[in-house]
């Protein structure tokens, strides 16, 4: 009951065209910093979308990982610039986290040596989906901390290596599902 009554107090409350930053204060709802944030969280809902399509339990336990890190670094991007320090931030063990997740991955699954197209089972289209949104977050936070608006580079290490994992991940995926990625360039499979 009571976060219901904070949501109904909350409601109308951006309807300026500005939104709450976590620590104070209030941007607009255009700014990158909101931009960036509302990416990773686009990011984390494919991502959630490939955790229900797939039949895999360790694709299930990755998918929530990843997840968390999302949220995390949601979290980090969504803080006040005045508020900085205040909340957890995405750190090297983080970074080190996923390549480690990544190099497990790879040595259980073949991966294809060329560009492959999304959509060889459901998990996985969703998986490469994900993956691609994560760029797009990347993009945005470098060029935040280019505008002098985010300080963290580990946070753009961490999207960065988690787009590559996800990439691994898709085609684990489909390897767990019996099939493999289809070639873009070839139309054939990439275990062939």
């Amino acid at each position: 009951m009571a976060r219901n009554r904070r949501m109904v107090d909350l409601a109308g409350s951006g309807d300026d065209g500005t939104t709450g930053l976590l620590g104070g204060g209030r941007a607009p709802k255009d700014d990158l910093r909101l931009d960036a944030y509302g990416t990773v969280d686009e990011a984390s809902s494919a991502l959630g979308l490939g955790k229900v399509l797939t039949q895999d339990e360790r694709v299930k336990e990755v998918c929530e990982e990843i997840q968390r890190g999302l949220y995390k670094l949601g979290a980090e991007l969504a803080t006040s610039p005045a508020a900085k320090g205040r909340f957890p931030r995405t750190e090297t063990a983080d970074v080190a986290r996923l390549e480690e997740l990544m190099a497990a991955l790879e040595a259980e699954t073949t991966m294809p040596r060329e560009f492959v197209l999304p959509g060889t089972t459901p998990a996985s289209a969703a998986l490469d989906l994900s993956r691609a949104v994560m760029r797009r977050a990347e993009r945005m936070a470098v060029r935040l901390a280019r505008q002098g608006g985010f300080e963290n580079p580990e946070a753009m290490r961490w999207l960065n290596r988690a787009s590559l994992l996800l990439f691994v991940l898709a085609r684990h995926e489909e390897h767990a599902a019996g099939t493999a990625a289809r070639l873009a360039k070839s139309g054939r499979s990439g275990e062939e």
